[in-house]
Parts: structure tokens; sequence; C-alpha cells
């Protein structure tokens, strides 16, 4: 099952998605679907012209995302894998959808895409083992843990660096039936493969994470979990066209731009 979320004019709403032939609609679903169960309303919407895809959830309390967890990305980086994961936090405020621009920050001349695997918490998760974390896991969706690389090597600490408005790009959808073990993990940058690892390469993988997070701290329904970039990642500037691509779930494209 694949939950979009989408406005065509009015107030955003859910959906879930169709595929029939080369177009894709939207059955319409009353409510919010992380807090009631998916019910259609019998409405259907075509995607095309007037309908506009939204990030799929605007998390009401954190995204929680994890460094350096690809090992090639962790020495193209310059440092060791972490013995244990490195998290950091991004504001609900970075998030945007697809197709919206990704806004450099005046602060900032070296910017970078990172395509990422994200996880969607389903409900409350406190102290979870792996065995039990898929149970709190809705589905998945598409990241861009988008940062300023200059802010993150002068900052000591990564608040500004990831945390700027627009830097957490999410979607097309949740797919609530995607298995996390072994899918690609894909970047471009107009058209340029960038990016291309594989999950089965994370040094700590899904349900070790959730595990480990809600050791730490509770996730709420809704929490979004990015899990780290393999190797690849390099700039984006004004005017470039960014695609990141989780195998088996779709692509989540954003413009790139600076306000003059």
């Amino acid at each position: 099952m694949r939950i979009a979320r989408f406005t065509n004019g009015d107030d955003p709403r859910f959906a879930l998605v169709q595929q029939e032939g080369d177009k894709t609609f939207l059955a319409v679903l009353g409510g919010d679907p992380l807090y009631m169960p998916a019910m259609p309303t019998g409405e259907r919407v075509e995607l095309g012209d007037g309908v506009r895809l939204l990030a799929p959830v605007i998390p009401r309390s954190k995204v929680v995302a994890v460094g350096k967890n690809y090992v090639d990305h962790a020495k193209e980086m310059g440092g060791e894998v972490p013995a244990n994961p490195l998290l950091f936090f991004k504001p609900n405020t970075s998030v945007i959808g697809p197709d919206d621009p990704i806004v450099l920050p005046d602060f900032t001349q070296e910017v970078s895409y990172e395509a990422e695997l994200a996880v969607v918490i389903s409900k409350v998760c406190k102290d979870v083992t792996p065995e039990r974390a898929s149970s709190y896991i809705l589905g998945y969706t598409v990241a861009n843990d988008v940062t300023a690389r200059d802010a993150q090597r002068t900052d000591g600490q990564w608040a500004r660096a990831k945390g700027f408005d627009t830097s957490c790009p999410l979607g097309p959808w949740i797919d609530t039936d995607l298995n996390p073990e072994d899918v690609g993990v894909r970047s471009r940058v107009n058209g340029e493969p960038r990016q291309d690892g594989r999950t089965r390469d994370m040094v700590f993988d899904v349900p070790f994470l959730v595990s480990y997070i809600s050791e730490a701290m509770t996730l709420l329904p809704g929490d979004v979990i990015l899990t780290g970039t393999p190797a690849g990642v390099g700039r984006i500037d004004h005017g470039d066209h960014v695609e990141c691509e989780v195998e088996g779930l779709g692509v989540l494209a954003n413009p790139v731009m600076r306000r003059r």
C-alpha cells in the first residue's frame, strides 16, 4: 500500500496511490491514516495537472537522522564509522515535498545532496527490541538529507548545517510494503548519476536503528528516521535539479534555487 498526501487547491488530504496502466490515481482517504484506519471516501483523483504531491508526512515531533551509516560514505567524508549510530535532528520546519525548491541559505556556499531511505513511525515507540521494531513502522519514503558542508565543518555541531528550512525533502509517498533489507539508494543531479548504494551495506540496519533510538527517546506517530546515505555525495547549486531514488519505492525530485 502506498499512502500519499496531496492538494488540488483545497486543504491537504491523504490518499492511496493506485496505478492503472500509465496513469496514477489517488483514492482519497478520510482523515489522517496515522491516527485512524485508512478509509477510502470513494473519491478518486488522477495525478496530473492541478494535483500536487506534498511531503507524505510532516513530523509532529522530530526527524532523527543517522550519520556515517555506510562505510564508503564515512571514508569519503574523511572519518571512521562510529561504534554506535551517530544521531542528529532535523526540525519539522526543514521538511518539504516533491518538486518543492531546495532554497540555499545565505550563510552557506557549499550545499550537498544525500539520498536516503526514510522510516516513518506508526505508533508510540519506546524501548523496543530490534525483533519488535517492524510493528512500529508505518512504512518507508525517500529522503534527501541536504547539508551545508561549510557550516557543518565550522560549527562543530550540525543543527544549522542540516536543519535549515527546505533541507529535508521527503516523498513521493509512504510505501507500507517495502522490504528495506536490500534496496538501491541512488541520486542524480541534472540527470547525471551520482550515488548508487544498497541498504544491505548500512552499518546499522533499520530494526537496530529503531531500537537504538527508542532507548534514548520516545518516537511518536509520524516521526521520521533518516537511515544514512551511501558514497557519492556532492555539491548542488542554483538551477540544479536533484533526484533521489529508493528502488521499488519511487523518485523524489526537487529543483535548487538561491534567492537573489
